[in-house]
């Protein structure tokens, strides 16, 4: 985990020299382009300070009082200053070494005093900061004009134009040297500073000014935490969270920055730190909060440190966090002030640090960075800013920098970096650990690391993932492990994971930034690859040697094995196998299952051709703890008596060959999904009488699917039912009655001709499919159906458009397939798409306006379809033949 340093830099002549080798960055934050840190070799350009601060002042005047209280004061913050009659050595040249200090400081405060300018000593110092300003542009100038006149000294007068007469008196001084002098005088007399004229007391001037250097001081302390290295796409970032603290406004805010870990969330507080601490009166940054509250003594020292960098002057006492509460919530009441709380993972730690917004003066603010959003939500933070995964353009640039120190690589490494790339799937912190790993390798060592990878993740990756994994309860965890290995196709299992786990496990594994629910396609799980690599290496490491005895098989050469040679253990607790991109053919022992005693999810993916069993599966697996069941193609004909799963949510067994899936009453209380779509073999339905909870029912395509037990009536949650396909099936009207829970219905071929009106009691029902319907002449009347969206019909004898005071209000989306031919009647049609699809008119058109004849005929059977769901409604017509060309009154029409 990032983080600033607390203490904040060199004040010993030690560290001093240790300043020497520090590789400074000169461009500002906001002219960096960039985002997460990645190494940078030192180059010649680098500028190497010695010294923070040169002070150029004249003694007389301030040594006593102004210029030795800012010295004071930058001191106490680590800053290192230049102070000609403290620094220098004795015995040194001090021209010489009075140049060598100038050149070796980053900021040169110059204290214009009266007598400032009488002093050639002032002067020669004034001139050789302004000539190394313009020739290297590597110090910047910080003019403080002490009860002077800045246009007295830009333009010598008062004091100055006496010391300058003066001066020119003087037979020794070179004229030449003078005008330099005064040319010195002009600019700097010309550049912004501060102006102490008496109005304003000192202490508050010398804070502003300690601030200024302070802020970048703690920038650059930044760079050289991360030993020299560049940030890569910062500035929108930035931006986004500068506009969220609102500085103008003078409430106090807090805000949060949360993501998954080593996406950059600390390194981005700092540089918000680094922005913006100048416009406080004090600024604490306090680091890896989680790690250092694991106790109440924890808690009482982060208080302590927090009011220490705030309030340096004063000895801060704490013996507990409740006293420290106390303290808190007193003594930064009257202070505006910016406090950064890195890495917090708990409420308690908030409570402590940050409890209340009236612990702090008007115009403060606090920023929270962690990995959970739900802990920012709980306390109250009025934004939050989630730090997302690289772009690969970025991501690339970030490896780069990382591998070869250029922002791309070498022709003959572009193919394998990207493959680091993709793996590390946006990560900074993988990109960055990987591309230092790779730093100077020969290709051969790539192509070795990229195999390694697979099976062995990196340490350091894995131990800043496992953290958010760590924090997680025991079902939390459960589910994170299951996501992580069987959860291998985009979005295949997803909605099943939701009807097997809680919604609040879901939820706090989305808080965590463990899993994402994505845009498109719509509420599916998402876990990032690094995190299911991090996941399935804790599985591996229950038992490296042993695939039996882990919790869960994953693998195709492990869940071989086992099967196979029948060396499973009651430690498996979840199977997943799939052969949906590869083909391997396996024999496997129907007796493995019989010491998995823990087994709650199995999902078999593969086609019967590929495997074949010895033995019934069903007739020795434990079914007491079984919570899923997939099993594409299963090969059993039925269940035998002896499988009660009891506890499964989730059968999802498509193509399988059942006859009939169990006989007599299964009491199967927490089933909520049966799906036997394609089960050609599935003659009836089993006894649902003892599956209340049943939400969805899929036997589509089911071609010799002849009865459906009448117990499905008395399904009152059932919301999804879908026949579709079931073409031998002839009772399906019988049991529709009482479904007042029913949203979605798909009905196989019938041969009736006046639509059932046993369907207009379906009140809930939002999605309606009519298929084969071959003797139904009549458009429906839908209008009955008050909460109908979407409505499909295909292959009827419907040969009109329907007229608008058929379609309900609710209505989003008609499809439709139209025969061949359309009568003279069709009329409707017109009507129906100048309502629904057509800016409105003063008249409908005329047949004279679709220009064609009124009966027309196409080459095949026309589609229809009309999408009501946004504002701008659309209608697409597959193989339209209403004459050569899209008649005027159709807009839009492309």
């Amino acid at each position: 985990m990032g983080q600033i340093i607390a203490t904040l830099g060199p004040s010993s002549s030690t560290n001093s020299e240790n300043t020497k080798k520090r590789k400074r960055d000169n461009s500002s934050c906001s002219e960096e382009d960039e985002i997460i840190k990645t190494s940078s070799l030192p180059s010649s350009s680098t500028p190497r300070w010695k010294y923070e601060v040169f002070l150029s002042f004249y003694g007389e005047d301030t040594r006593r009082g102004f210029t030795d209280h800012l010295h004071a004061d930058l001191k106490r913050k680590g800053i290192v200053v230049f102070r000609d009659d403290e620094t220098l050595q004795q015995g040194e040249c001090i021209s010489q070494a009075l140049l060598k200090a100038i050149q070796q400081s980053q900021y040169a405060i110059v204290i214009l005093s009266a007598k400032y300018a009488s002093s050639k000593w002032c002067l020669m110092e004034l001139a050789e900061i302004v000539e190394w300003k313009k020739k290297t542009k590597l110090i910047t100038i910080i003019p403080i004009f002490y009860h002077v006149d800045p246009s007295d000294v830009r333009n010598q007068r008062g004091t100055f134009e006496e010391a300058f007469a003066a001066h020119e008196k003087d037979p020794k001084v070179d004229i030449k040297e003078i005008n330099t002098w005064r040319k010195a005088c002009k600019i700097v007399g010309g550049l912004k500073g501060e102006h102490i004229k008496g109005d304003r007391y000192e202490s508050t001037i010398i804070q502003q000014i300690s601030g200024i250097i302070f802020n970048n001081y703690t920038m650059l302390n930044i760079r050289i935490h991360y030993d020299g290295q560049k940030l890569v796409g910062i500035n929108s970032r930035v931006e986004e969270m500068i506009n969220l603290l609102d500085m103008e406004s003078n409430d106090v805010r807090f805000l949060g920055i949360h993501g998954m870990g080593g996406v950059g969330k600390t390194t981005l507080a700092e540089i918000i730190c680094g922005r913006v601490s100048c416009q406080f009166e004090g600024s604490s940054f306090i680091s890896c909060i989680r790690e250092k509250s694991t106790t109440a003594r924890g808690l009482a020292s982060l208080q302590k440190e927090l009011l220490s960098m705030i309030m340096p002057d004063q000895e801060i006492r704490i013996w507990d966090h409740h006293q420290g509460i106390k303290l808190m919530s007193t003594r930064l009441q009257n202070k505006k002030v910016l406090i950064i709380l890195d890495d917090v993972d708990c409420e308690k730690q908030l409570t402590a640090l940050a409890g209340n917004r009236k612990w702090f003066g008007p115009g403060s603010r606090v920023i929270i960075t962690c990995r959970d959003s739900h802990i920012l939500i709980t306390h109250g933070v009025n934004d939050t800013y989630k730090v997302e995964l690289l772009q690969t353009a970025d991501a690339l640039q970030l490896f780069s920098l990382s591998a070869f120190d250029k922002t791309n690589p070498p022709e003959n490494y572009k193919d394998l970096s990207m493959g680091f790339v993709h793996y590390a799937g946006g990560l900074p912190l993988a990109l960055q650990v990987l591309g230092r790993f790779l730093f100077g390798r020969t290709i051969d060592a790539w192509k070795s690391a990229r195999d390694q990878l697979e099976a062995n993740p990196k340490k350091e990756i894995f131990d800043i993932l496992k953290i958010s994994f760590d924090g997680l309860e025991e079902s939390q965890q459960q589910m994170f492990l299951d996501v992580a290995c069987f959860l291998k196709r985009f979005g295949r299992l997803s909605d099943f994971f939701k009807k097997i786990y809680p919604a609040i496990d879901i939820d706090v594994l989305v808080n965590k930034s463990l899993v994402s629910i994505s845009k498109y396609p719509p509420d599916k799980l998402i876990m990032h690859d690094l995190l299911k690599k991090m996941g399935q290496e804790i599985v591996r490491r229950e038992d490296p040697n042993e695939p039996g005895r882990r919790s869960r098989l994953f693998g195709v050469e492990d869940v071989y094995d086992v099967l196979k040679n029948d060396t499973g253990t009651d430690a498996i607790e979840g199977i997943f196998l799939d052969l949906y991109f590869e083909t391997k053919h396996g024999e496997f022992n129907a007796e493995a299952f019989s010491k998995m005693r823990k087994l709650r999810f199995l999902c078999f993916d593969a086609a019967l051709e590929y495997i074949k069993w010895h033995g019934n599966p069903f007739q020795y697996m434990p079914s007491d703890k079984l919570r899923f069941l997939h099993w594409r193609e299963c090969p059993s004909k039925s269940w035998p008596s002896s499988f009660q799963p009891k506890n499964v949510i989730v059968l999802n067994m498509p193509g399988s060959h059942f006859k009939q899936l169990w006989k007599g009453l299964m009491v199967l209380d927490n089933l909520k999904y049966l799906n036997l779509c394609d089960s050609w073999k599935l003659i009836e339905t089993p006894d649902l009488s003892g599956v209340s909870n049943l939400e969805e029912i899929k036997f589509s395509n089911c071609t010799n699917l002849c009865e459906i037990h009448p117990s499905i009536r008395s399904l009152k949650r059932l919301k999804h039912l879908n026949l579709k396909g079931c073409s031998r099936l002839g009772n399906f009207l019988n049991i529709l009655g009482d479904m007042t829970s029913l949203e979605r219905l798909s009905l196989p071929s019938s041969e009736v001709s006046i639509f059932p009106s046993v369907i207009y009691s379906l009140s809930s029902l939002e999605r309606l499919q009519l298929d084969g319907w071959s003797r139904l002449e009549k458009f429906p009347d839908l209008s009955r159906l008050e909460c109908l969206k979407k409505f499909k019909a295909y292959e009827t004898a419907i040969t009109q458009m329907p007229s608008v005071n058929l379609i309900p209000k609710s209505i989003r989306s008609l499809d439709l397939k139209l025969p061949k031919r359309m009568p003279r009647e069709s009329r409707d049609s017109v009507m129906f798409i100048s309502d629904y699809s057509l800016s409105k008119q003063s008249s409908y058109p005329t047949n004279r306006d679709i220009e064609s004849p009124v009966e027309f005929e196409t080459e095949e059977k026309f589609r229809v379809h009309i999408d009501f769901s946004n504002p701008a409604s659309q209608m697409y017509i597959q193989r339209w033949s209403l004459g050569s060309r899209i008649p005027e009154w159709v807009h839009n029409k492309k």
